[in-house]
């Protein structure tokens, strides 16, 4: 490539003024909002803790790169919108990414992309053959325990009921990584992660090959979850909610032997039909009469011809609209005391939807990125994902409660909050950020930063 030894690029005039361009300003970052994602960690103790879920087997004398920094310059790159090591070649030069990071001498490089390669290309925590290259090792008990406690301690009070939300996604694939299967229903080769979040708050992002039930093995992440909740909260409530990809027979009946209450969305088929026939025939006539769409409900003891060990209370929603008969079932451990037929499905059951947009979220922190080869290196690397998606949601939990983005996506948090221009000053003393008067959100920057400080 031809070297440019231009200084100055000269544009069109504006009306009597030359328009010149010059490399030769100070240094500039890009995400001068990243500061308070740097102060939310400090509130939350995150990455310090997620730096304690590894083990480190490098000579500390032989080490440029400390894992904690490594690991702090890969998570705070993803919340900040940098989706491929690539770009770290770049980013190892950012002195802000390097404050983020915790490097003390910010003249020196971060980890490139070869470096934090080897981070993600990590080997099984257990015993195995020497490796020269990979000694850096994670335990996915210890993450998955961290993700749980940080759920735990936001809450100042303890909450009387917790509803957990699970569902399934799939991230396409486009190599040939481990344990890559076509997926029929996807219509692709993909990963078919299972995710459990309490709200907002993300509880379990466990990678899976997609060759299986949506369902498999959340009684084994349920069961460590609610152990974990239960020290500390013995006597709340702990209710399962997800759609009928979970309506098996092995979670229920673990639910209803662990005292813990569940709502699952229940497949039609022709008996189920039977039961709320009546109530479709008068929904249909409502509607006839109002032109409106016309819904009833109906409750009944439900039990399958042989996979179900004993009968469950079902609800039935007989809904007629204008394209015809629109027939959904749930079935639950919940009495009709606790909740009615129309309370179970349409307060309860329905607000299962809006983890649809966490799970959207996660893309936007770039969960799908599932390019390496082993299935465990992908695993870290949807950690990796997950430990961003808390780092800004406990952002949006503590510094923009009661503002206008108390609600925000991740993206829009990015856009507005974090990518902001600032030049980087250094002195012995201090390092200074110094941003555009022109910044339009400058009061909800204030206000997250005055949350912060207390």
């Amino acid at each position: 490539m031809t070297e440019c030894s231009q200084e100055a690029f000269a544009f069109a005039a504006h009306f009597s003024r030359q328009v010149v361009a010059q490399f030769d300003g100070a240094r500039m970052t890009t995400d001068g909002g990243g500061l308070l994602l740097r102060q939310a960690d400090r509130k939350i103790r995150l990455l310090e803790r997620a730096a304690a879920c590894f083990s480190d087997g490098r000579d500390p004398e032989r080490i440029t790169h400390r894992l904690e920094e490594m690991l702090a310059q890969r998570v705070y790159g993803l919340a900040l919108g940098y989706e491929d090591l690539n770009d770290h070649e770049e980013l190892r030069r950012d002195p802000l990414l390097a404050v983020l990071a915790g490097k003390r001498e910010l003249e020196e490089p971060l980890a490139g992309k070869s470096t934090l390669n080897r981070l993600e290309l990590t080997p099984s925590a257990g015993p195995s053959e020497p490796q020269r290259y990979h000694k850096i090792r994670y335990a996915p008990e210890a993450l998955d325990a961290l993700l749980v406690d940080i759920f735990l301690e936001a809450h100042r009070e303890v909450p009387a009921v917790i509803v957990l939300d699970l569902d399934a996604t799939d991230l396409p694939l486009h190599g040939e990584q481990e344990a890559r299967f076509f997926h029929g229903y996807y219509g692709h080769y993909c990963y078919l992660p299972l995710y459990i979040f309490c709200g907002d708050h993300l509880l379990c992002a466990r990678l899976r090959p997609s060759k299986q039930d949506a369902s498999a093995g959340s009684v084994e992440e349920v069961g460590r979850m609610v152990r974990q909740i239960r020290q500390r909260w013995p006597h709340t409530q702990i209710i399962l909610r997800a759609d009928s990809g979970f309506c098996r027979e092995e979670l229920m009946s673990w639910c209803e032997a662990n005292g813990v209450d569940y709502v699952f969305g229940l497949a039609r088929n022709e008996r189920l039909q039977v039961e709320i026939a009546e109530a479709m025939q008068a929904a249909q006539a409502e509607h006839q009469r109002t032109g409106e769409a016309a819904r009833m409900f109906v409750e009944f003891d439900y039990q399958t011809r042989s996979s179900w060990s004993r009968p469950r209370r079902v609800v039935g929603k007989a809904e007629y609209l204008d394209k015809g008969e629109n027939p959904r079932f749930v079935v639950s451990s919940l009495s009709a005391d606790a909740w009615a037929a129309q309370a179970l499905y349409e307060e309860l059951y329905c607000a299962r939807g809006e983890m649809e947009n966490r799970i959207k979220e996660q893309l936007h922190l770039f969960a799908d990125r599932m390019s390496t080869e082993t299935l465990r290196a992908n695993q870290l690397r949807l950690y990796f994902s997950s430990l961003a998606y808390v780092l800004v949601h406990a952002l949006r939990r503590l510094a923009l409660a009661g503002t206008e983005w108390a609600t925000a996506q991740v993206n829009t948090i990015r856009l507005r909050l974090l990518k902001l221009a600032a030049e980087v000053r250094i002195s012995a003393r201090r390092i200074w950020l110094r941003c555009s008067q022109a910044y339009p959100w400058k009061h909800l920057f204030a206000a997250a930063w005055s949350a912060l400080r207390c």
